[in-house]
């Protein structure tokens, strides 16, 4: 118990530790069913209520991500051009259905772990430079899982204000 509430969506953390690439997108893969895990049993109007100034809500946290991890791994890392409508904007459109947008943030992590996989070395260079340097995939892969965490958080958050759940 923390503060009298019920942890419940406690999990324990990854304990991988074979390799350098494995143990960091166990890490990454944590962060991401964390913020997935905080979705589970609410409707769509809980997960489009926006509970703070900035706008964010829960359903805008995962279109984030979702579009950070095509921007990260696809066009940083294998030269993937983005479209035009790319928004890392919190607000998720009406017509845009609750179950397309965690589809969607699925379908991106999975297609980012084949990338990943690909490269196979965190040593490896994006194909495309940040800042005019060209970074290796650990570096990519340690902002996206500091920015999936840092997200999870959020949702932790927010979570709790919506029904109390706890845990991470």
């Amino acid at each position: 118990m923390v503060g009298g509430m019920a942890e419940t969506q406690r999990r324990p953390v990854p304990r991988n530790d074979d390799g350098e690439l494995d143990t960091a997108l166990a890490f990454l893969t944590f962060a991401r069913e964390s913020v997935l895990i905080k979705t589970e049993g609410l409707s769509d109007e809980q997960l489009r209520r926006v509970l703070v100034d900035t706008g964010t809500n829960l359903l805008g946290l995962v279109q984030h991500l979702t579009v950070a991890e095509r921007y990260w791994f696809g066009h940083h890392l294998a030269d993937v051009e983005p479209p035009q409508d790319w928004d890392y904007g919190m607000s998720v459109p009406v017509s845009r259905g609750t179950e397309e947008v965690l589809e969607g943030y699925r379908a991106a992590s999975r297609r980012s772990d084949e990338l990943i996989r690909d490269l196979g070395d965190p040593t490896a260079l994006a194909v495309r430079p940040v800042d005019g340097k060209r970074v290796t995939l650990r570096w990519v892969l340690a902002h996206m899982t500091s920015e999936t965490v840092r997200h999870a958080g959020h949702a932790d958050i927010l979570r709790e204000q919506l029904d109390g759940t706890t845990g991470r």
